[in-house]
């Protein structure tokens, strides 16, 4: 009743508020009488951790004194002696979880700084927890990153002890980076993180003791690790042949991104001693070593020993370098591999491992070119530390800070300053010019050398790459393009790559290298030249692109205009998006005359590809909208393409593995026939960018010709069909439809102008299904729908509803201009794809274009067959289709005298009409209101009557008709 206000006082007993200081003093006491973890009071202990957090966590936004309390009775202490003890992982979990959520829910930086104070966090994060735990592990690694997460300036001093003679360490660094292999992918992640974080604080002692201290260790054990990944990636690719390990495939290629984008974050910080040791240790053990020397066809010749004879297979080799320069942007090194990658000769690389980076770079380093493990693990070289502080110490007092290497080195530094802040793969523009015209200058045959290569056996590989192009290459250029490839076993591998003699599974990798390699903004000029132009510079007289290449790229492209090729899509988009970026200079083509020739040699071949697959079936045009519609939609994206890790797979045909259809090769005739429309949209698009042409017959229907909804329409003079439209789930509204010459439109009148009406659904004429109800005859089942495309199996309607008309005779009318309004929709567009294939358009007229196999020439050669045909031309449109009116136009013809001259009279003019409205279906313009020709004959009812009147026949004669109509049908056929 009274009870006392003292700080122990109000502690006694538990408040009725949780979020108040009171509470906070009563948790202290807890804390307090149960210092000693036992199985009793395990869960009051848990319970206890949790309400500290929210106390704490509600405190630091609404009573200060809460922190007051916690900092004055040195509350985390308590948290150390609990973790002391054995406690297991059931208090250990809480205590982290409580940590965790504390720190990152505080805002208040002087709330921060108390939680940091006295080093508890410190001794927290060197406690030695039982990581076995999967849970302990998570939350323990989670704690880390969120501790670096408030990492600045002014907390750094928390965590970093400076260097004195008492200490020198950064537990929240050292502690992390040791599971940076963790088996767990989080764990990982999560310690990548904890690293950038710590880079990006601006404080020069911290980094110099991470340089000093970690760097080496550090980033050595990191490199083995990646490149441990990449020789289980190149097992699981050749061991997977049936396409039976793509998940775990694909999880090696994910790691390997992640591995490449953290090295790239890194080097993106711009810290110049991180990034030498760095670059140092990638170049000198992972990315010369293993990647580019995998390029060698004949390996063990850079290998002295049993143990460095580590490599990968070329397309691995490959793939691997394409993802480096399409990631890593830092100038020094994507400078420096390029440069050993393409201007290595075999000179150097049999003068041993250690000279080739000697060669292309401005300092020596004496670290060997191998692919081989660090000589101590991380773990132990973090131990090391502590017995090596004088030693560090001085090397520490030798260099400059961090800071000062950020600054522009003066003139007047020492030249030993100079190359100790300089990263060592950098590369001085005068050495590479001096290397440039060294190796060019070797490249280039002197004529003793261009007389013994023409009396040297020609290989059957020179043989196919000579006499494959269409348009060879002078022999002088050959010659000296293809003797300065041969001198550089890296080079050659990439362009011998480009064949495809066998399959594209090379080729890909090879163009997606190149890509990266002209797209990569760190590479100079200078080093790109040695591939994409090798004359650049030579003389005005040659052109200013390879020659050799560009006739690799249009062998590529002339292979996957061929039947039954085995040239991806992919391979093909991506050979023309190399080509146009090396053909294309300053808004010009530079191409020569006979290149230019070949590809449209190349266009006229896919031309006739596709000319095998035109027929009349609804599929053929749908695919071709559909082809084309997803070109504009999705073009080729090379990053994403390299993330894909099923194009490591050698190259299938079953769409059962789920590879997306432009990355593998087709399946039956359907895919085929994908494939020719797709190839002849690229090539042809490639030609009229080569041509400077804008295209203008595709696509089939411009959007901007059509109505979009919302649009409001003069409707005077037009064709309206009144209706209600019932939808699925009972809702009717009532519109007027207008049938236009490719489109379908539901018109609402416009209330403000009297005659006008505004569009509220609009689809295509060829993309609709109509069925009338056997039940009613006034309702139409209309279904519209989207443009399929290419992705998606199914078509999604874009409307399914039910259609009633005001009488039968309008329903009748509306599924006549429905009907007859899709076929001519398809007609004209399968008249358009015929332009395009020049394919001739004067073929009969039927509802629907016969297959392009000569199969219509056959009635033309048939003799005395003239007349029938063209009957039977014009049925199908009424016979086929059941076209209101038919019946009647059968009966009247039947009722008429027996007369030869009448009856070919009336044949002849039946076909003229339908002659007529043939030619108006395909040359008639998109006007409303539509031609009086197309409307269903209502007045042949009338007409009818009169003759029946005026020849005397009465209601039996009509009846017996109507009975004898279908005999009537059937002889007229006959």
């Amino acid at each position: 009743m009274f009870r006392s206000r003292s700080w122990f006082g109000g502690g006694l007993w538990k408040p009725k508020n949780p979020h108040s200081p009171e509470h906070l003093k009563y948790l202290y006491n807890v804390l307090s009488k149960n210092q000693t973890v036992s199985e009793n009071n395990r869960g009051l202990l848990v319970e206890t951790l949790r309400s500290i957090a929210e106390i704490l966590i509600w405190g630091d936004q609404n009573d200060s004194s809460v922190f007051d309390f916690f900092l004055e009775k040195n509350m985390l202490s308590f948290f150390l002696r609990i973790m002391k003890q054995k406690c297991g992982s059931y208090v250990c979990v809480q205590l982290l979880q409580t940590l965790n959520i504390l720190f990152e829910n505080i805002r208040n930086e002087t709330s921060l700084y108390y939680l940091l104070s006295n080093n508890h966090v410190n001794s927290i994060i060197v406690h030695k927890f039982d990581f076995s735990d999967e849970e302990v592990m998570a939350y323990y690694i989670s704690f880390l990153k969120t501790l670096s997460l408030k990492l600045n300036a002014h907390t750094i001093h928390f965590f970093y002890n400076e260097v004195n003679e008492h200490t020198n360490d950064f537990p929240l660094y050292t502690e992390a980076i040791k599971f940076f292999n963790h088996s767990e992918g989080m764990v990982r992640i999560a310690v990548r993180t904890l690293t950038l974080n710590v880079y990006r604080v601006e404080d020069a002692s911290m980094l110099a003791f991470i340089r000093d201290r970690t760097a080496a260790p550090y980033f050595s054990n990191l490199v083995w690790f990646i490149g441990d990944h990449i020789i289980e990636l190149d097992t699981c690719v050749r061991n997977d042949a049936d396409h039976q390990s793509q998940n775990r495939l694909s999880d090696l290629v994910a790691e390997h991104l992640d591995h490449l984008h953290y090295l790239n974050d890194i080097l993106s910080l711009n810290i110049p001693d991180l990034n030498k040791v760095l670059s140092e240790h990638l170049l000198h053990k992972l990315l010369v070593p293993l990647y580019v020397y995998s390029l060698m066809k004949h390996k063990n010749t850079v290998c002295q020993t049993q143990d460095d004879r580590k490599h990968v297979s070329v397309v691995v080799a490959l793939f691997l370098l394409s993802q480096v320069f399409l990631i890593v942007s830092h100038g020094p090194l994507v400078h420096t591999l390029a440069a050993v990658m393409l201007m290595s000769d075999l000179d150097t690389i049999e003068t041993g491992t250690n000279k080739v980076l000697e060669k292309f770079g401005d300092i020596t380093s004496n670290k060997s070119v191998t692919f081989s493990p660090p000589k101590e693990t991380l773990t132990k070289s973090l131990e090391t530390l502590s017995e090596n502080r004088s030693t560090s110490e001085e090397s520490y007092n030798q260099e400059n800070s961090i800071e000062n290497t950020k600054e522009e080195v003066n003139k007047n530094t020492n030249n030993e300053l100079h190359e100790l802040n300089h990263p060592s793969t950098s590369f001085d523009d005068a050495s590479t010019s001096v290397l440039m015209s060294t190796s060019l200058n070797s490249s280039i045959p002197s004529e003793e050398n261009l007389k013994e290569l023409k009396q040297l056996n020609v290989t059957d590989e020179e043989k196919e790459q000579r006499l494959a192009m269409e348009s060879p290459l002078p022999h002088q250029n050959q010659n000296d393009t293809f003797e300065s490839v041969t001198k550089k076993p890296f080079l050659e591998t990439i362009t011998n790559s480009l064949l495809c003699t066998e399959n594209d599974y090379a080729a890909l990798f090879a163009l997606c290298l190149l890509y990266a390699l002209a797209n990569n903004q760190g590479i100079s000029p200078k080093i790109l030249n040695i591939i994409f132009s090798p004359f650049h510079n030579d003389t005005l007289t040659r052109s200013s692109y390879n020659e050799l290449l560009m006739d690799r790229l249009i062998h590529v492209i002339t292979l996957s205009c061929q039947t039954n090729s085995k040239v991806r899509l992919v391979t093909l988009e991506l050979t023309i998006k190399l080509l146009i970026q090396l053909a294309i200079s300053d808004g010009q083509c530079v191409l020569r005359e006979s290149h230019l020739t070949a590809i449209e040699a190349a266009k006229e071949q896919s031309t006739s590809l596709l000319k095998n697959f035109y027929k009349s079936e609804d599929i053929f045009l749908d695919m071709f909208e559909d082809e084309y519609s997803e070109i504009q939609k999705r073009p080729l994206n090379v990053e994403w393409l390299m993330m894909d890790s099923n194009i490591l797979l050698p190259p299938t045909g079953t769409p059962m593995t789920g590879i997306e259809f432009s990355k593998r090769l087709p399946c039956g005739e359907v895919e085929r026939a994908r494939r020719a429309i797709r190839v002849f949209f690229l090539i042809r698009e490639l030609s009229l960018t080569l041509n400077m042409e804008i295209e203008t017959q595709l696509p089939l229907t411009n959007p901007a010709n059509c109505v979009q909804v919302n649009n409001v329409l003069d409707l005077n003079n037009s064709d309206l069909i009144a209706c209600t439209v019932v939808w699925k789930d009972g809702q009717k509204i009532r519109r007027f439809l207008v049938i236009d010459v490719v489109q379908l439109i539901l018109v609402e009148p416009d209330i403000s102008k009297l005659g006008w009406g505004v569009a509220k659904l609009v689809g295509f004429l060829q993309d609709i299904d109509v069925a009338g109800d056997k039940d009613d005859s006034r309702c139409l089942y209309l279904t519209i729908y989207k443009p399929l495309s290419s992705s998606t199996g199914n078509r999604i309607p874009l409307l399914s509803a039910k259609f009633i008309f005001d009488d039968h005779i309008r329903c009748m009318a509306a599924k006549q201009r429905l009907t007859k309004g899709r076929i001519k929709a398809r007609q004209k567009k399968m008249n358009q794809i015929a332009r395009l294939l020049d394919i001739p358009t004067s073929m009969p007229h039927c509802s629907t274009p016969p297959n392009y196999a000569l199969r219509n020439l056959r009635h033309e050669r048939i003799l005395g067959r003239g007349q029938r045909a063209q009957r039977d031309q014009g049925r199908p449109m009424f016979t086929v289709n059941k076209v209101p009116g038919f019946a009647a136009q059968m009966r009247r013809e039947n009722i008429k005298p027996v007369a030869s001259s009448s009856s070919k009279r009336d044949d002849a003019s039946s076909n003229e009409r339908i002659h007529e409205n043939g030619l108006r279906s395909r040359d008639g313009s998109p006007k409303m209101p539509r031609p009086r020709s197309e409307e269903i004959p209502l007045e042949d009812m009338c007409i009818r009557k009169a003759s029946l009147t005026s020849n005397g026949l009465n209601v039996t004669h009509i009846c017996a008709e109507r009975r004898d109509s279908q005999g009537a049908c059937s002889n007229n056929d006959r």
